[in-house]
């Protein structure tokens, strides 16, 4: 009867509605739930919930104790990864503004998700319309600045999952030789920035600085320019002066000296899982703690 109410007052509601109405019951201060007030608060059918909640602490989104559920480390991993993404661009903002100000180019500010970049902010410049980039747009971080900044100056695992997936050109200039892209890292290691010499998009340079202390690269601030390697390296100083200025106004200027280039044995150590690696880096940074 309960199934045949809610597809008939409701609407049929699709597998992934009915997992949504779920964990949207774990939203009360109470932090424990059993089934039957699951499915109270969600409205889905007794059997349709149970076996969603079982799929849920599959997926490590929920977890059970007895006959309780509760919320999962997943769903505190990915929460603590937006309340970062969202703590880093408000600190970045202003500064970001003032780079662009300085330079009169196009900035970006960008985390690492994998093998891909993903861009936080977009402040647009000259070169606005040459580079068709976008708040939440994706881009392999193989071929742009700032994912060479974030893979150099990461985890070293995070480069072998980027070798692993294949280096796809993007334009002929694109790395697409192991050998290369670890040479390329070596030497941003050691200027302390990273080049994208028009191996995203053609006519289009670009150079990144990590935001990063002592440890590895959380995100990076980028400009991109139409010029050549001469442009990028008068922008470079003001880039990574950019990305110092974030960071301390993320974690204070205690934490903000450069430290030398980090060997495997000198990093945080990392668990099994690439995947809780990376969430679990972004929690240790959150507002969550």
């Amino acid at each position: 009867m309960l199934d045949q109410a809610t597809d008939t007052e409701l609407g049929p509601l699709s597998l992934l509605e009915k997992a949504a109405r779920v964990l949207g019951a774990f939203d009360g201060p109470q932090p424990r739930l059993s089934l039957t007030e699951v499915v109270r608060r969600s409205g889905i059918p007794r059997s349709s919930a149970h076996r969603i909640l079982d799929q849920l602490v599959r997926l490590r989104w929920l977890d059970r104790e007895g006959r309780d559920y509760r919320m999962g480390m997943r769903m505190l991993e990915l929460g603590a990864l937006a309340s970062h993404h969202n703590r880093l661009r408000r600190a970045a903002l202003p500064l970001l503004h003032a780079l662009h100000e300085q330079t009169g180019q196009l900035v970006h500010l960008s985390v690492l998700d994998g093998a891909e970049v993903v861009c936080l902010e977009r402040i647009g410049g000259s070169e606005a319309t040459t580079v068709p980039s976008r708040v939440g747009g994706r881009m392999p971080a193989h071929c742009t600045a700032a994912g060479k900044a974030m893979l150099a100056f990461g985890d070293p695992g995070a480069v072998e999952h980027v070798l692993a997936q294949g280096l796809r050109p993007r334009t002929a200039r694109t790395l697409i030789r192991p050998l290369a892209l670890r040479a390329e890292l070596a030497a941003t290691l050691e200027r302390g920035v990273a080049y994208d010499r028009e191996e995203s998009f053609r006519g289009v340079s670009c150079v990144a600085a990590p935001l990063r202390g002592a440890g590895r690269a959380v995100a990076a601030v980028s400009v991109s320019c139409c010029r050549g390697e001469r442009e990028l390296a008068r922008l470079a100083p003001a880039v990574a002066a950019c990305a110092r200025s974030v960071w301390r106004e993320l974690y204070g200027p205690g934490r903000a000296g450069r430290a030398p280039a980090a060997r495997p044995q000198d990093l945080e150590p990392a668990v099994s899982e690439q995947a809780m690696d990376n969430m679990m880096g972004w929690l240790r940074f959150s507002e969550w703690m």
